[in-house]
């Protein structure tokens, strides 16, 4: 029969240590497999215990992105608040750096596209298009109501969800010795700022 150490602390508190332990297993970088049996082995108590708290691994890997995401969503909240006042092109930059160098921490990128069921990659994207996306895309709109943007906000939208998601997989930050935040920031100057019409609205093109 299966056994385990009794601990006097709450099931608050137990919960969280599971999802503790289960975070740093199932979004270790790497193509390992973690299964239910290595999580019981790392808590050093019993799967029955793990499932009287989460039904499933499913259930457990939605709290574990749940929590993540809500770290994600303070970094970019913060990210907001240290900006503010800045210029929109500053303001841009710092929320794509914070939501860049996020979301490349927990992984999310490989598990919407390789780990985990449908469920849970459908999940993730939900989670991305909530916390990261909708925030973007008010930003773009709020710069082009303001007329400080020579291209439509969808466009810029679109262009920055398909630089991100790429970097967030490519092999190129490790193949140039940096991480994606880095080189999302060089994407965010390439491509965002030429789209910024400098002093904004209240300066007439060169050529009018």
């Amino acid at each position: 029969m299966e056994t385990e150490k009794v601990s006097p602390v709450s099931d608050q508190a137990r919960a969280e240590l599971i999802v503790d332990a289960a975070s740093r297993l199932f979004l270790a970088p790497g193509p390992g497999r973690v299964n239910m049996d290595d999580l019981a082995r790392e808590l050093g108590m019993s799967k029955k215990t793990i499932y009287r708290h989460f039904p499933d691994k499913h259930g457990l890997m939605t709290a574990v992105l749940d929590r993540q995401f809500g770290a994600i969503e303070r970094k970019l909240v913060a990210a907001a608040e240290a900006s503010a006042g800045q210029s929109f092109g500053a303001r841009v930059e710092r929320l794509l750096i914070a939501a860049g160098g996020e979301l490349e921490r927990i992984g999310a990128a490989q598990l919407a596209t390789g780990r985990g069921d449908a469920v849970l990659r459908r999940h993730v994207d939900e989670r991305i298009d909530a916390v990261v996306y909708r925030r973007l895309d008010e930003l773009f709109r709020e710069g082009h109501r303001r007329g400080l943007l020579a291209a439509p906000p969808e466009l810029l939208g679109e262009i920055t969800r398909g630089a991100v998601e790429r970097l967030l997989v490519s092999g190129l930050p490790r193949d140039l010795g940096c991480t994606a935040a880095d080189l999302l920031r060089t994407t965010v100057h390439t491509v965002l700022h030429g789209a910024i019409r400098p002093g904004g609205a209240n300066e007439q093109e060169a050529g009018s």
